[in-house]
């Protein structure tokens, strides 16, 4: 199956988007089409393989019918439909001054063609293809009756402070788009590579892992990779929000997407392009805006039965009361007067606004949202749940002791222990593998996860793990210390232990301090020792702390506190990926993550921080309140408003006013969310 994906200029309205959608599906050869609103994108999946010129051009015309000035983008200098709606609102505003003072028909009505035509013609063209009742058809309704009741200046308004609206709300969508489009614009496309003693540039999908690139100052880092040679200072705010550069080092991390900022590193290269973490990012951002929040779906369902509703309602002002109190002229009055105020813009243009606008704060402070539904799930929940390792502590262990039975020494024991340990991913076992030094792996290795791993080597069986896996195969060991121990045992011997440490993250215990003031109640699900699992626990104030867990035991920790509310769950690793994706809504560190992790959880936080699950929750809640504050004001305002009109109170120019004005503050409400820093 083919899949294109195609950049679009002129769709300002989520409600229009959603009729391109549905329309362009049932084009010859169209699998699925998605309007991706936030970044001006058409995905469309194609049947087949074969040439869609064809079809294409017919979708283009699709758009333009729903949506006047809505095309695809092929040339990337040409002028924003924005800026030529600004001009003809000039225009169409100097012949409705002229009209004022001439008091001319003709005049009037080349400034309401000027203002206008695109409205009318495609509230026409929709009638033709039974595409009723949309904004356009109420303005033109409302426009065409107040021309036949002989107000034409009125008629001229509602035409040009509607566009004005248009206007406003383009660009509020144009800002907003880019506050995303700024991250997606970031990808690299050049990488130095270092080959036969020089410097070569490829694009990053050639370059080949385990290469060598070079990066000077200044430059951006193209491929997520590890220092060989040289150390400098990172600018790492593209990635996790963080104004302070970072210092890295000979052996450090460095990830697509910094800054180097001082002297020229050399990096050994790590993970291909595709599977860079700003690579990562750019996936995330670019389908976000496709997972739609409920409230966001609510207000598209009602938008399809708000304006038949409106005009029946307007047809009753304008033909009963007259029936009873005569004077038919001044109830159709009213009755446009309500249908210029019913207008949906306000409510169908500022919600979706309102979620993206979220989406691209979060991206900017290193905050990854997959959709505003997760926004929407992370502000109910009542309890937080924390995976210890990688989590709230720092993950990287340090070896602090090494107890032997006598049969090996402390460093044949450690390097026993990594020819087993390399076969792991986990900290644990990264920690022993560099504290021995170079050694060769076992040829096979066999991973129980939860438990440990075992070797065969000949007639042997070595097996490395913890003392709930040597007590499962039945083995005893002497009593353990206070620390993170790794057994070894070599068939039924016990050759001895290794003690691990690692440390608390800096900011876990003020986060656990915030959560319990906002009222959250805070358990933390670790595979880890009881007496390790207490010690953090208390340490950092976590309410509950329950430990020596398997990963399907987190999953069933998981399930049994969800039957009391909502529950977030933060983890990092691989072993969290099914705690991660049953939690009614998942947030992993995205800098240590594992890619199952990542690919489970519904939000990334990107500088591997627990102050950021404080902040995510922060921010979705800032984002529920200010969704919620446009739909109370939308339908408050416009509720008084269509009173004032049927009892007489408001004039077609209040009622313009009242239409643009609240759109344009629900929009710039919405907004507030886009300029979050």
């Amino acid at each position: 199956m083919k899949r294109d994906i195609l950049p679009v200029e002129g769709i300002t309205c989520t409600n229009c988007a959603a009729k391109i959608e549905k329309s362009v599906t049932g084009e010859y050869g169209v699998a699925a089409c998605q309007i991706d609103f936030a970044t001006s994108r058409m995905i469309i999946e194609w049947d087949d393989a074969k040439d869609h010129t064809k079809t294409l051009r017919a979708i283009e015309a699709t758009m333009a019918r729903i949506e006047p000035g809505a095309h695809f983008v092929k040339d990337e200098t040409e002028v924003p439909t924005s800026s030529r709606l600004l001009w003809r609102f000039g225009i169409a505003f100097a012949f409705l001054l002229a009209g004022l003072y001439t008091d001319s028909f003709v005049v009037y009505g080349i400034a309401y063609v000027v203002a206008g035509y695109d409205v009318v013609y495609a509230a026409v063209r929709n009638v033709w293809h039974r595409e009723w009742f949309d904004e356009k058809f109420l303005m033109t309704i409302a426009t065409v009756g107040a021309i036949a009741i002989r107000e034409y200046p009125e008629a001229v308004a509602v035409m040009l402070f509607y566009q004005l609206g248009e206007y406003f709300q383009a660009r509020a969508v144009h800002a907003s788009r880019r506050s995303i489009q700024s991250l997606l614009n970031m990808k690299p496309v050049i990488a130095r590579v270092f080959e036969d003693g020089r410097e070569v540039e490829r694009r990053p999908e050639d370059v080949a892992v385990g290469s060598v690139i070079i990066v000077r100052a200044g430059e951006q880092v193209p491929m997520d990779g590890r220092v060989l040679r040289g150390s400098s200072s990172l600018d790492t705010a593209s990635l996790t929000g963080e104004s302070l550069p970072r210092q890295v080092g000979l052996g450090e991390d460095v990830l697509a997407g910094m800054i180097n900022l001082e002297g020229r590193l050399e990096v050994r290269v790590e993970r291909p392009a595709a599977e860079s973490s700003l690579q990562k990012m750019i996936v995330l951002v670019e389908q976000a805006s496709l997972n739609k929040a409920k409230t966001e779906q609510m207000i598209t369902r009602l938008a399809k039965v708000y304006t038949p509703v409106v005009v029946v309602l307007a047809a009753v002002v304008a033909f009963v009361p007259p029936l009873f109190v005569g004077n038919l002229e001044e109830w159709v009055y009213r009755a446009l007067i309500f249908l210029v105020i019913s207008c949906p813009c306000a409510l169908v243009i500022s919600i979706p606004l309102g979620y993206f606008g979220g989406i691209g704060a979060g991206s900017r402070r290193g905050i990854l949202v997959k959709g505003g539904e997760y926004l929407d799930v992370l502000a109910e929940v009542d309890t937080v749940v924390f995976d210890k390792t990688g989590t709230l502590t720092t993950g990287r262990f340090d070896v602090t002791a090494v107890a032997t039975s006598g049969e090996l020494t402390p460093d044949e024991l450690l390097q026993l222990a990594a020819r087993v340990e390399m076969a792991s991913t986990h900290p644990l076992a990264k920690a022993i593998v560099e504290h021995a030094g170079p050694v060769a792996p076992f040829s096979t290795i066999q991973e129980e996860p939860g438990y440990g791993l075992m070797a065969v080597d000949g007639a042997n069986r070595i097996y490395v793990g913890s003392a709930r896996y040597v007590q499962k195969l039945g083995f005893p060991i002497p009593e353990e210390t206070s620390g993170t121990i790794v057994h070894i045992v070599k068939n039924d011997r016990w050759l001895g232990r290794i003690e691990l440490r690692d440390e608390m993250k800096e900011d876990a215990e003020q986060t656990i301090r915030t959560l319990k003031q906002y009222g959250y109640r805070t358990v933390m699900l670790t595979g880890d020792r009881q007496e390790v699992a207490n010690t953090v626990g208390s340490a950092i104030g976590i309410d509950e702390v329950y430990s020596e867990l398997l990963p399907h035991q987190k999953v069933a920790e998981v399930e049994r506190l969800a039957t009391t509310g909502k529950v977030a769950f933060v983890g990092d690793g691989l072993n969290d990926a099914a705690a991660l994706a049953r939690a009614d809504v998942g947030l992993v560190m995205g800098g240590v993550g594992s890619d199952t992790a990542v690919a489970a959880a519904d939000l990334v936080l990107m500088n591997d921080a627990p102050r950021d699950v404080v902040a995510a929750i922060e921010l979705s809640k800032r984002t529920r309140r200010i969704v919620w504050q446009n739909i109370t004001f939308a339908f408050g305002m416009k509720a008084l408003f269509l009173l004032l009109g049927v009892f007489g109170l408001a004039s077609m120019w209040e009622a313009v006013f009242a239409d643009v004005g609240v759109a344009l503050l629900a929009i710039g409400n919405a907004a507030r969310l886009i300029r979050t820093k």
